[in-house]
């Protein structure tokens, strides 16, 4: 939950979590079940605005799961999708917690 992730065009990306039993370093561990949301991507196509507004997580890790979901690792992949589901690149994961690594 203490990350810094933004879009490929800098919007912030914000976790609301569904995890409420484990924690890293103090804030619960971001898995594949939370609702990550993107605010103030400028993202243009031509005159009409197309920001990325969520990220859906694909590959998650392979052996961690809390509560029986796949958590999210600096390494895990995904992309981040507009209001109407267009793909627009993958997120940047740039801070994460550093106490605790996944595989």
């Amino acid at each position: 939950m203490g990350i810094t992730a933004i879009c490929p065009h800098s919007g912030q990306i914000s976790v609301v979590s569904t995890n409420t039993r484990v924690k890293a370093m103090g804030q619960y561990v971001a898995v594949m079940g939370d609702t990550y949301t993107v605010a103030g991507c400028p993202f243009m196509v031509g005159t009409k605005p197309q920001p990325c507004v969520k990220v859906q997580w694909i590959v998650p890790a392979i052996r961690v799961k809390v509560m029986g979901k796949q958590v999210l690792l600096k390494g895990s992949t995904g992309i981040c999708l507009s209001a109407e589901q267009i793909p627009q690149g993958p997120p940047n994961v740039i801070v994460t917690q550093m106490r605790v690594k996944g595989v």
